[in-house]
């Protein structure tokens, strides 16, 4: 709220200039990222809220939008206080961006507020609130290739072999911790990307092993290796095949319709040439390979990439196709368990957050907007009496 003021002109007039609008919060996916991890440290994040009006109209400059990173293929729930969770998008190609958390506009200075009758109004608008949410970011991996397995059969070193990745290699279970993606070159003008998923354990589909939260990177691939531990006998590598297709049923059975490669590894050890010939009578299509010194890794790549141009782009998650609409107006009052009188409404909650109470004016203004919109006469309805107490969002009145 400012006036003019200059020499020679009495009475110059309102001249308070306009609050800047608040940033809003976008995410937008890009391929440096793989993990979520980073949110682990940072949960909380803020635009940047828009500059005060000054006097001489000058209007203050809007605050600069916040763009958070995450990794493509990340799902977004978002959720509202007091309201439940809804799925937001699905961020499968990068450079996609969402809009999460909106900034509220920058309030009116009493320069608008001046009409012919009332030619020095002591009115101006607080900034309108920007948007405060929750969100729940889901990691689903795009790649064309997963690489599946009991703990220690080798699934990392073969990621190695086949592409410049470096994930972490040990001789114990549960050396991967995350999953680990890499790009394969078939050739100069060919290549798909290939994720190593941690190794399964039986009730990985209930969480065992952390199975539950690396199952699902598999629902975005086009194919899939299930790698076999050569190192094994015979008797324990079958029943590691039943294991893994047994969670992969039990987690989602659309993961078996799937193009899928059966390979034995470790076939520079006589363990896994000994159980090669009784495992091709039962599963005609089994591969070997060794991807510690990469025989038969080649011709894998090839089977792959055929498997691949043949197998169907895994679908995306929509969001609701149809959002039900309140109207701007729409409010409703309950009676709490003290006797006062709760009104909510975006509208009547964003016209209190806007008003400056310490205004006459402003005050009066916003009364009549209740008015105009009924809620004087629905409280009335409702037995509000003189003394009781009306909440609108954090502010609390006296009725009257």
């Amino acid at each position: 709220m400012a006036w003019r003021r200059e020499k020679y002109i009495p009475k110059g007039g309102p001249a308070g200039g306009d609050g800047g609008h608040g940033g809003s919060v976008y995410l937008e996916s890009t391929p440096e990222l793989s993990t979520l991890v980073e949110f682990r440290f940072r949960r909380a994040f803020a635009a940047e809220s828009g500059k005060p009006g000054g006097p001489s109209n000058k209007s203050g400059r809007s605050g600069q939008d916040l763009t958070i990173a995450v990794p493509v293929g990340t799902l977004v729930y978002r959720a509202f206080e007091g309201k439940s969770e809804v799925f937001l998008t699905d961020l499968t190609q990068a450079g996609a961006r969402a809009l999460v958390a909106k900034g509220g506009r920058g309030g009116l200075g009493n320069q608008h507020f001046a009409t012919s009758v009332r030619q020095a109004p002591r009115v101006a608008e607080k900034g309108e609130p920007g948007e405060r949410c929750t969100l729940r970011l889901e990691l689903r991996l795009l790649a064309d290739c997963g690489i599946v397995g009991v703990p220690n059969a080798g699934k990392s070193t073969l990621l190695s072999v086949v592409s410049a990745a470096r994930p972490k290699i040990a001789d114990y279970p549960f050396t991967t911790l995350e999953p680990q993606l890499g790009v394969v070159r078939v050739s100069d003008d060919e290549s798909f990307v290939m994720v190593d998923v941690p190794g399964l354990v039986e009730g990985a589909h209930e969480g065992a092993g952390l199975g539950d939260r690396f199952l699902r990177h598999l629902e975005r691939t086009r194919a899939f290796v299930h790698l076999l531990d050569g190192a094994k006998p015979l008797d324990e590598v079958l029943n590691d095949i039943a294991t893994i297709e047994g969670e992969l049923r039990a987690w989602n059975s659309h993961l078996l319709e799937k193009p899928a490669l059966l390979v034995l590894n470790k076939l520079d050890l006589p363990t896994a040439r000994e159980s090669l010939q009784t495992l091709r009578e039962r599963f005609p299509g089994i591969r070997a390979i060794s991807a510690a010194t990469r025989e038969g890794v080649r011709d894998l790549i090839f089977a792959i990439w055929q498997k691949i141009e043949h197998a169907p782009i895994p679908e995306t998650i929509a969001p609701p196709a149809h959002i039900e609409l309140v109207a701007p107006d729409a409010f409703h009052i309950e009676r709490q368990r003290d006797g006062a009188f709760r009104i909510s409404g975006e509208r009547i909650e964003r016209l209190a957050a806007m008003t400056n109470f310490d205004s006459d004016e402003a005050l009066a203004r916003f009364e009549r907007a209740l008015a105009r919109m009924g809620v004087e006469k629905k409280l009335r309805d409702l037995g509000a009496a003189e003394g009781d107490t009306v909440r609108i969002g954090p502010y609390e009145f006296t009725y009257s």
